[in-house]
Formats: structure tokens, sequence, C-alpha cells
């Protein structure tokens, strides 16, 4: 799509081709162009189905009602930041009484739109000619246009004086995809950390898989799970320091207190799988506290316990078995137990849950979960289900 597309398709003539694509199937998507051909010109055509294909994707992200408003580029529903994640932001700043954000590297203006919603005025601004171009089209689609203003330039060279708060969102992907090196983010981390600074409060969206070395002393670092997803890293100025995963929906927020792990201890009747924003925000040891349980191994975040203790931050499975790394012997047993439904988890093995299921082709009524892990540094096979 481009800006003549963009246009085109915001014509009465467009949004009644796009009302006429939308939920269409797959299967009948190609008598439904020849047809609409007929009547209208063939580009327009094309850009519609194109446009009707990435709100269908973006329902994901923003749910139905709004992603079949909004407009989007292929890049864009790919890097947006999911609706619930940025909707939680965004009361958390107007938390920490932010009054005017600078969204520097705005996209679409998934986190605009989120911002404006808490009632929070935004400056929104990317380089990009059709992104700036999207994002203000998602504004006045979405009645939002009074709190946000949209500009097209270059990050790097915006004062963003006017704005008490400074939200930046680098991009981390490039031509080859992902991008892993935060100083090859575009803008790079550094400049994105400096900007934050100049507000009275900042926040940078980074990906979750961010060194915690690479975190500044005088920022809070905070990851972010939706649905037991992991979705995002934040860096927090203005409000602190210290560690903290949140997990939504809820929100539930667990600190870090600087304890060490636990000791590990043999598999116990309990297995606990703590949420990725847990393990990624290194605060396994502070779940292992609540439910006075142990690592199985030294080198995992499983954590065990004889007790069953009420929990958001990881998911709970009783262990009936604890076998030896073996595919015989599980088959056998499974066999036995009559298990056709298998889930395979891993951690600390080099085996695929898929080449396990072909090897012990599961069969019978049924249910159990395998994890193939270690424990105390032997390969094991944990036998049990989900509670």
């Amino acid at each position: 799509m481009d800006l003549d597309d963009l246009s085109a398709l915001r014509t009465p003539e467009g949004s009644a081709l796009l009302a006429e694509l939308r939920g269409l199937r797959p299967a009948d998507e190609l008598a439904a162009l020849t047809r609409l051909r007929r009547a209208h010109p063939p580009a327009l055509v094309t850009a519609a189905l194109a446009q009707a294909r990435l709100r269908d994707r973006a329902v994901a992200k923003f749910g139905a009602e709004d992603a079949a408003r909004m407009w989007f580029t292929p890049g864009g529903v790919e890097q947006a930041t999911r609706a619930p994640v940025a909707a939680y932001r965004a009361e958390r700043l107007k938390e920490y009484g932010a009054v005017r954000v600078a969204d520097l590297c705005c996209g679409i203006g998934g986190d605009a739109l989120a911002l404006a919603r808490a009632g929070i005025a935004v400056r929104a601004v990317d380089r990009d000619p059709l992104t700036a171009a999207v994002a203000r089209a998602n504004a006045e689609a979405l009645g939002l246009a009074e709190l946000i203003e949209v500009e097209c330039a270059d990050v790097t060279e915006v004062d963003a004086g006017d704005c008490d708060t400074v939200f930046a969102d680098p991009a981390r992907r490039g031509g080859r995809g992902r991008i892993f090196d935060p100083e090859a983010y575009s803008p790079p981390l550094s400049w994105a950390i400096g900007a934050a600074r100049n507000g009275r409060l900042g926040a940078l969206k980074v990906a979750p898989g961010v060194p915690h070395e690479a975190i500044p002393a005088d920022a809070a670092g905070e990851w972010v799970s939706d649905g037991g997803e992991l979705k995002e890293a934040v860096l927090w100025f203005g409000t602190g320091t210290g560690t903290t995963a949140t997990l939504l929906p809820g929100p539930h927020r667990l600190r870090g207190t600087g304890l060490p792990n636990p000791p590990a201890a043999p598999v116990a009747r309990y297995l606990y799988e703590p949420d990725a924003a847990v393990i990624r925000a290194h605060l396994v040891a502070e779940v292992a506290r609540d439910l006075d349980a142990t690592l199985i191994d030294d080198t995992l975040a499983y954590l065990t316990a004889d007790t069953l203790t009420p929990t958001p931050y990881a998911r709970p499975y009783e262990i009936t078995d604890v076998l030896p790394f073996g595919v015989k012997r599980l088959k056998s047993l499974l066999r036995e137990r009559g298990v056709g439904t298998l889930t395979v988890k891993k951690r600390g093995s080099a085996m695929e849950p898929d080449e396990l299921r072909r090897q012990v082709k599961p069969k019978g009524p049924n249910e159990a979960v395998v994890f193939m892990t270690r424990a105390l540094g032997a390969p094991v096979m944990l036998v049990g289900r989900g509670v």
C-alpha cells in the first residue's frame, strides 16, 4: 500500500469495498475479485483485498471492533503493541501523572491510541510518510484525533520539550528479521535512553530478551506477558529502579527483592512452571519463596514443592512419575494408561516435542503432560497432569 492507495481506500467507494470483503474466506477470494473488478478499478480492488487481509490479522492484537475500522501496513501489524499491553502501559503513565506524551517511532499508532483513550495528549512521530499517514487515519477512525497530533519526521531531530513524558519504541526488525543488538535498533537504544531522560517520565519498549546489564542504573526494568505469552520489556525512567514481572490480564505485578535462587532438590509432588515474564525478569527466586519451593535443577527454571499453592506467577502440575530419560519406558507407561492426548514440554533437553510424539505414538482416551528436562543434573522425563 502507498499513500494513493490509502487515500482511495478512505473514499466511500473504498469503504464499500472493504465492507464487502470483510470476513471473506480464502476459498472465495478469486470469485469475489473477479466480480468486484467488473465494477471497480482493479488496483483499488487489489488494495482493498490486501487491507482486508491485514485487518483480519490485526484482530488478534486490536480486537474485532477496532481492527475493522483501523488501517494497517504489513510491518505495522507485525510490530504494533497488543492492545491490552498498550492499555496497561498507558494506565501506568496516567498513574504517574503523564499529561502529554511524545510517542517517538509511533508506527501505525497503536500506543498513541491507548494513551489517548487514557485521556493523555499525544505527539506521535514517525519518519515514514505512509506510516505517519496511517497513524493519523487511525486516530481519526477511532475518534481520537483531538488528542493525537501526528507528524512525519526523524525522531532524532525532534525537540520533544513540549511534552512531559517520552515514550519510544525503536524498530527491532530489519531487512533480515529481528535485531538482537540494542545498539542496532533504529534508532539505537543509547539514543532512546537519552531521549527518555529528557522528560519527567520516560518509557522505552525493548525486546524481552534485552540483557539485564544493558539496563541503566537509573532505570526500572519491567517484563510483560499477556495470556502467558511474553510480549515485551519496558525500561522506565523517573519512576524509581528495580525489576518487575507483570502478567496480564490482571495486572499481577511481582517486584524483585534480590533473593538468591533456592537450592535444587528432588522432584516433589508438584512442579511449577513460572511465567515467561518471571523468568526473563530473573524473579524465579521470589516465586519460589512464595511457594516454599525449590528448583529441580540449578540451571533450569522449574520449581517443585510438596504442597499446591495458588499463584498467578507459575502454572502447577501434579507429577505422577519421574523417569530416567528413555523413550521406550515412557511409551510403555503411556500405553498402559491409555494416553492419547499428550502435551510435551521441554527445558534443558535436546529432543524436540514433535519427535517424542512420533516415537511414543500416543493412543487412548486419557491425557498427560510430559516434561523433557533435567533434575539434579540428570536427564529425566516427568509425567503428570495440569491442576
